[in-house]
């Protein structure tokens, strides 16, 4: 049975609970003890909080069974990006800088999931500072990937990738400020989004760049994703300062793209960077199943994706530097070497730099913009190279700069990449569709039935024998 549980949806777990056929106690139980048996295998969580997810376990079984189930999460378990704040739990970001760091408040995400009743199971692994990459240095084992863990298990948001497709946990939060979501999503053959810019606070989370950083959620099914979200939003309405308009209507979440205008945004990955031939094959292929499914697909051109990256680091790095600088004077030797030398880059960048970027910035925004007037849905690579080895560092550097998704971190439109093929190396390739800002329902309702109609999510092979 505890495998079984491993691998139920949040949407499951819901469903278990109001018909008692499972309880979050069990539930929260089992997750703990496969991850105190395997999570040494993949270093997916810095911090597994096991007595206090019990607890709030205990509380959520007694009142959904004494009928005040708060939604759609009540009760299940999460897992958080370490660099997001937990009330008594360090958030280290993964550095030997924020080691002591304790925060006495929950981030604004984290009170939302609170008030739905979920189940905080801890904090996870990411790139340093959601920054660095894979490193000897780093105060604590970094994720590796739970299909083969010689492999890169996509950043920054690692283990909360990995903890998903290991079975430890069927939702997961991370941030996003070049891809962090979508990068580990499509890695593990998972679905993660990157919402609307703003959409979801970011209040009590450690900046990397804050004008193209977003938070999110990640999980195994696309509904899973609409679900949390949904619920998040809904919490958020009830406060005047962050309410949203967004209805992500989830009646309509399984009524498939019949009509849907869908661009592909085929210069990214056939004529900017040229993706290796087995995304491109199936990028073409996901293309082909939208249309079966009776979307009109056409083809959308944008400006070139190494324009968006060239404006999208100058703003990141510009960012980061400001935020590191102090730790960089003071204590260089406490950062891991792939960071030290991505955050120094910032360091040489001018004001003037930063303004021609802004600038820069709002023209391509107005490029996506434009491509929305006629289509609704855009389909986009998301990696362009499939994943490769973690001690490959020639090749983990030249691939992790390949990718189409900090476009849409400059834009603050909305980003989903999920599953769509394996590669000879047997992982995951992957898709980017991205929707209008505020597009959120459109954007899921198309990844929902490309889910349907291909079952590569249902397919996945379950680490550890279980």
């Amino acid at each position: 049975m505890s495998s079984d549980i491993a691998w139920l949806s949040a949407a499951e777990l819901a469903d278990a609970y109001r018909s008692r056929k499972l309880s979050p106690v069990e539930v929260v139980r089992s997750l703990i003890q496969r991850m105190e048996k395997y999570d040494g295998i993949v270093n997916s969580f810095i911090t597994l909080d096991s007595e206090a997810a019990l607890e709030t376990a205990k509380l959520a079984e007694y009142e959904i069974f004494h009928g005040r189930q708060r939604g759609n999460l009540h009760g299940i378990p999460v897992g958080l990006k370490d660099n997001i704040d937990v009330a008594g739990l360090p958030t280290t970001c993964h550095s030997k800088i924020l080691l002591n760091n304790l925060p006495r408040r929950d981030a604004h995400v984290v009170s939302g999931l609170r008030a739905a009743g979920a189940v905080i199971l801890g904090k996870q692994s990411l790139h340093e500072f959601a920054f660095g990459g894979p490193s000897p240095e780093l105060p604590f084992p970094h994720a590796k990937h739970p299909w083969n863990t010689e492999y890169h298990p996509g950043g920054s948001s690692s283990g909360s990738g990995v903890a998903l497709a290991s079975g430890f946990t069927p939702l997961s939060i991370g941030t996003d400020a070049g891809g962090s979501i979508r990068n580990p999503a499509g890695s593990c053959g998972l679905v993660g989004l990157k919402p609307t810019y703003d959409l979801l606070s970011r209040r009590g989370v450690f900046p990397v760049s804050p004008s193209v950083e977003h938070v999110g959620p990640m999980a195994r099914t696309v509904r899973d994703i609409a679900v949390t979200l949904d619920e998040l939003i809904q919490i958020d309405r009830r406060l005047p300062e962050t309410s949203s308009p967004l209805d992500l209507k989830l009646p309509e979440l399984e009524q498939g793209v019949k009509g849907f205008r869908i661009g592909f945004v085929r210069n990214f990955h056939e004529e900017d960077m040229i993706a290796d031939p087995q995304l491109i094959s199936a990028l073409n292929e996901v293309a082909r199943t939208l249309e079966r499914e009776g979307a009109i697909v056409r083809d959308v051109r944008l400006p070139r994706v190494q324009e968006f990256a060239a404006v999208h680091r100058v703003i990141l790095l510009s960012e980061a530097w400001n935020v590191h600088a102090p730790w960089l004077r003071t204590r260089p030797g406490d950062y891991t070497t792939p960071t030290r030398r991505k955050v120094m880059a910032g360091a040489f960048l001018t004001a003037g730099n930063l303004v021609q970027a802004c600038r820069s910035r709002d023209a391509l925004i107005g490029s996506v913009d434009a491509a929305f007037g006629e289509v609704d849905v855009l389909l986009t690579a998301s990696a362009l190279d499939p994943v490769c080895r973690i001690a490959d560092q020639a090749e983990l550097l030249r691939t992790y700069a390949r990718h189409a998704r900090s476009p849409f971190n400059l834009t603050g439109h909305p980003a989903l990449a999920m599953m769509s093929g394996r590669a000879t190396n047997g992982l995951p390739l992957s898709v980017q569709f991205v929707g209008r800002r505020m597009g959120e329902a459109t954007l899921l309702r198309t990844a929902r039935a490309y889910e349907r109609a291909t079952q590569w999510m249902s397919t996945n092979p379950k680490p550890f024998n279980a």
